[in-house]
């Protein structure tokens, strides 16, 4: 089943347009929630698990993705996308309609899987729909749209729980939704096709029950405080080693699955296509450093520098900012460049980024924290078209879907991972600082100590407010010190993909499709 190619203008403005939005839609709910939280537990309570109702949105839409692009693939679309917006538009209708906070998880779940859909099949109907001399500059845009969504999601968040209600930031959805499932319905094309398909059931579950199992384990892992409803164990915990030998399992069977099965979800010869697995390495590395970034930028403004709470949804604007405009310019390079030559710059930028950031401390500046955003963020955005084109272009049409999905899952795997393992080094470090203090503060009891080792102490003001002087210095200068070490960390992984880009090669964009021939070997162009 093909998407028609001979689409007017008109056609094609309107297609656009609807992915544009469900794209936003996608996107934005992961940012526009967090603003609305503190309204939400307030009427449904339930502060204990406040913490699920972002993680089971991220293990749905994850684990979602390759699922959704393989079934995009093996049926249409057009359908495929359309069940995506659906499930996504009920999750979101039974959200506002929550009565407690279990409800509102579970139905953050529907969400999730519904979001999965929405971004990778976006991504693979600009790849058909458009000729590969169009395409990058598409691509960029879109990935503009998804930094948007960043921008703007806290300020919206903020507009509806304080002139609305809170249960409109899911209702919002509704009639923008619709709208874009109306578009895309009647304008997007595809012909018609006899041929039964069948779908790897096996491959679906064992690969789900892996991610989910993976996903939870770096969620739960660590030695911090069980808050927000997420019990903590240590690593070395069989619960976690469980978790972590089950989705180690899961995936070994998996691979044997697919090797078996006619459809497979993930189509491991794709992994022999240099561009789609150098692809893959890159954005898992983009993943670890990009939401590394994300993550912690705003704790260091906040605790280090001083930013007030009411700007904290702001934070990340001039990253994002420059993310937008790169992507855009990313997308407009790729005809003229290699992958490589872009990859491998836009790393490098990155990596001079990081490298200011881990120089940072307690006298830095919000105008140099400003200036190194903009580095990072330039770094990122011009890469997220690259590997999406990269990856499209080294298959026909009846690859493309799992192709894109496949980039974008390792970009959001690598992402988690990243996150968890900042997260630890930078506890570690914070917990190392305050045991190091503690002789030149005897008067404060070590317990006391212990709990202003949690970030969380210096960004509550009434907190701050009965620190000493000389104990919030030292703690803030600690706390400094502790998440600078999270940028070289973002050094080192930025560094690994740019070097794995080097395997690139020569590729570049074809200027003409790939078809049956996908998968004969690739000469060395290295």
């Amino acid at each position: 089943m093909e998407l028609l190619t001979n689409l007017s203008p008109r056609q094609l403005k309107w297609i656009v347009t609807g992915l544009m939005l469900g794209l936003l839609l996608g996107s934005l709910d992961q940012t526009i929630v967090s603003t609305a939280m503190p309204h939400v537990i307030a009427e449904l309570h339930g502060f204990e698990m406040y913490s699920w109702v972002f993680t089971i949105y991220m293990l749905t839409s994850t684990t979602a993705v390759p699922i959704f692009g393989k079934l995009a693939d093996l049926f249409g679309r057009r359908l495929v996308y359309l069940i995506g917006m659906g499930l996504f538009l009920i999750g979101s209708a039974l959200c506002g309609l929550s009565q407690d906070m279990t409800q509102l998880i579970i139905f953050r779940a529907i969400q999730g899987i519904g979001a999965g859909a929405l971004m990778p099949i976006a991504m693979t109907i600009i790849g058909d729909i458009f000729p590969p001399d169009r395409r990058g500059k598409m691509q960029g845009v879109f990935g503009a749209v998804f930094g948007l969504s960043s921008v703007i999601g806290p300020a919206v968040g903020g507009f509806i729980v304080d002139h609305i209600a809170w249960q409109w930031i899911f209702y919002i959805n509704l009639p923008f939704g619709i709208f874009a499932a109306i578009i895309l319905a009647f304008a997007l094309k595809e012909s018609k096709s006899t041929e039964k398909k069948s779908i790897d059931w096996g491959g679906a579950a064992t690969l789900t029950g892996a991610i989910v199992a993976f996903l939870l384990a770096i969620e739960m892992g660590g030695s911090g405080p069980s808050e927000g409803g997420m019990k903590h164990f240590a690593w070395n915990s069989p619960q976690i080693l469980g978790l972590f030998g089950a989705s180690l399992l899961l995936i070994l069977i998996f691979i044997w699955i697919e090797s078996k099965v006619k459809e497979p979800i993930i189509p491991l010869q794709l992994f022999k296509l240099r561009a789609i697995s150098v692809s893959s390495i890159v954005g898992f590395m983009m993943g670890m450093g990009m939401f590394g970034a994300i993550t912690y930028i705003p704790l260091y403004s906040q605790a280090v520098i001083g930013t007030s709470a009411s700007n904290s949804g702001y934070i990340l604007t001039p990253l994002m900012l420059s993310l937008i405009l790169s992507s855009i310019i990313g997308g407009v390079l790729i005809k003229k460049l290699s992958y490589r030559a872009i990859v491998m710059t836009s790393m490098a930028i990155m990596t001079i980024g990081y490298f200011f950031m881990s120089q940072m401390d307690v006298n830095t500046s919000s105008l140099e924290l400003i200036l190194y955003m903009i580095i990072v963020g330039i770094g990122m955005g011009a890469l997220m078209p690259v590997l999406t084109i990269a990856a499209q272009s080294a298959v026909g049409h009846d690859l493309r879907g799992v192709a894109t999905s496949t980039t974008q899952f390792t970009r959001a795997i690598g992402g988690t991972v990243g996150v968890a393992i900042m997260g630890v080094i930078m506890t570690n470090n914070m917990t190392s600082g305050i045991k190091d203090i503690g002789k030149n503060f005897q008067d404060i009891p070590a317990d006391k100590l212990e709990q202003l080792a949690n970030p969380q102490a210096l960004l509550q003001p009434e907190v701050k407010a009965q620190i000493p002087e000389k104990l919030l210095q030292a703690l803030q200068g600690i706390l400094s010190d502790a998440i600078t070490s999270v940028f070289v960390i973002g050094i080192i992984v930025v560094l690994i993909g740019l070097v794995s880009a080097v395997f690139f090669g020569k590729l570049r964009m074809p200027k003409t499709e790939k078809g049956e021939d996908a998968f004969k070997a690739e000469p060395d162009l290295i």
